[in-house]
């Protein structure tokens, strides 16, 4: 961020006049009259506008301290793009529900151009008959109840892989030290990896040894580590113009790193396709990988499911599937470990609802209300996405009785909402009892509607979150039920936020762990063999 304000700074400073002509003759544009106030506006620098007030927080924080200073609506502006900032839930009702139309679109930035193939993917689309259509395929046909529910044995095979790599690397007796995030990350990008292609480029299969396994960790982790960085060309187009900093090169190299090896990946599918080949007997509804279902609907219109269709749609699953799914998994068990008490309640619950020496499976989720509460609480405290992905205004509209012109990006901070003392009772305290009703042992988890929004709201809401749902109870319960935890020495785990737009831990998480009695004798035995071919 801090070499991100530098560029932009210097950028303005060496087109000072430029910059100042296009500002007047801006300014001297007649304005069409209309009868609402502009939403207050802190003061702001000539051509870098509010962007000095990220200089050193994290951007929710600093958001946040913003709208603590000025109000709940802002009308800010970072650099040339005029931003609405929106920190509280009657105005995010207002933006994403009443005026959801108004603010389906998104702003044309490059990493939508080279990442989001020009715009047409899921994520970056503007709302359209085009955008529905994404919709409609990942609602009903790639992320439906049926698929999910065939696809629970891939998942499940690969939260007992990590179980099969904790195990391995215990060297007991006695408490052992994990680094957890390197193993989420694997857990992660291998689940979706195998519900797109029924690949698995991490652990011991052979596509991990291969050159294309290879690639793919290099892409994984390029992406993951360029995914949530600023591009000073988005606010700044004289920067774009005179290529400072080299960030189009950069989405540039990306781009093409990443449409050959998922051409790669079609083309395989396509062969295999065309050779008769369907893996394990099945039904092919129940079998068939993401790119075949696409591959299904390229056959009866080639002309608009095209490769490019097609790399673009399982690209943006591939991003929205793994990075935000690994990172609430380490901010959830970084919270157990800060609270052995819920810990402890996490464990009593699953004991008393999984038959001793069995495995968790996404068909107990129904009894375990308490682990869904403490997910609750922990996609509250810590929304991977603090800052909802940005939308833009299509038409002029109100929001809480200000003006807002069209073509204005819409900031909403959840990260704030989600820590409102008017909205939450301790908000800065875990206490996943908030989300739970009933008593005498019998709860349910309550729907807090609005108040929560870690996957977005209105139209534009994550498709995803059933899955990413899934992925994470089956995960941290698993890994709760298995073993035994503990913090590495008596201080509490570090829970700094890092600088990035998502919400990342700035020290990846280390714990200590054991396996449990059950599992270390017959259980140990039992654990299924993964195999790699049978998604």
């Amino acid at each position: 961020m801090e070499c991100f304000i530098s560029t932009a700074i210097i950028t303005s400073i060496l087109l000072l006049p430029l910059l100042l002509l296009l500002v007047l003759f801006k300014r001297h544009r007649p304005n069409q009259k209309n009868p609402y106030p502009n939403a207050p506006s802190p003061p702001g620098l000539p051509f870098l506008g509010h962007i000095y007030y990220l200089l050193k927080t994290p951007i929710h924080r600093a958001l946040a301290h913003i709208s603590d200073l000025h109000g709940p609506i802002l009308l800010l502006r970072f650099g040339s793009r005029r931003v609405l900032l929106v920190s509280s839930y009657s105005g995010a009702e207002e933006c994403l529900t009443v005026n959801d139309i108004t603010f389906a679109n998104r702003p044309r930035l490059l990493a939508g151009k080279y990442l989001g193939y020009n715009y047409s993917t899921l994520s970056w689309a503007s709302y359209g008959p085009h955008w529905r259509n994404l919709r409609r395929i990942a609602t009903m046909q790639v992320l439906s109840t049926h698929r999910l529910l065939s696809s629970s044995h891939l998942r499940s095979d690969e939260v007992l892989s990590l179980v099969k790599v904790l195990l391995r690397d215990y060297s007991g007796p006695g408490f052992h030290l994990a680094e957890l995030r390197t193993k989420f990350f694997a857990l992660s990008y291998n689940i979706v990896m195998r519900m797109i292609a029924n690949k698995r480029y991490y652990g011991d299969a052979d596509e991990s040894s291969s050159e294309a396994g290879r690639e793919f960790r290099d892409l994984a982790k390029e992406t993951f580590s360029g995914s949530a960085t600023s591009n000073a060309a988005d606010l700044f187009p004289v920067v774009r113009w005179l290529g400072i900093g080299g960030q189009e090169r950069r989405l540039k190299r990306l781009r093409k790193i990443r449409d050959r090896f998922f051409q790669h990946l079609v083309n395989d599918h396509r062969n295999k396709r065309e050779c008769g080949s369907r893996g394990e007997e099945g039904s092919p509804a129940e079998k068939s990988t993401v790119i075949d279902v696409l591959l299904s609907l390229q056959e009866g219109d080639p002309d608009y499911y095209d490769d490019d269709m097609i790399k673009g749609f399982i690209t943006q699953m591939l991003i929205a599937g793994t990075d935000t799914t690994l990172l609430t998994i380490e901010w959830i068990m970084s919270l157990l470990l800060n609270n052995p008490h819920i810990l402890k309640r996490v464990r009593e619950e699953l004991d008393a609802n999984i038959r001793l020496g069995s495995f968790l499976e996404e068909a107990d989720f129904s009894k375990l209300p308490y682990l869904h509460a403490v997910i609750n609480e922990a996609l509250r405290m810590y929304p991977v996405g603090p800052i909802l992905v940005p939308h833009e205004s299509s038409q002029d509209c109100t929001i809480n009785g200000f003006y807002v012109p069209s073509g204005t990006v819409l900031l909403v901070n959840v990260w704030k909402m989600h820590r409102d003392p008017e909205l939450w009772d301790e908000p800065n305290k875990c206490k996943p009892e908030r989300f739970l009703k009933g008593s005498d042992g019998s709860y349910e988890v309550i729907n807090e509607g609005f108040k929560m929004m870690p996957f977005g709201l209105g139209r534009r809401r994550c498709p995803g979150e059933v899955l990413a749902m899934r992925v994470v109870a089956l995960v941290v319960g698993t890994l709760v039920h298995c073993f035994e935890w503990e913090r590495v020495g008596d201080e509490v785990v570090d829970m700094s936020e890092g600088l990035n737009l998502t919400l990342t831990k700035a020290k990846p998480l280390e714990a200590m762990y054991k396996p449990r009695e059950f599992i270390v004798g017959s259980l140990i035995d039992h654990l299924p063999v993964l195999t790699v071919g049978s998604a």
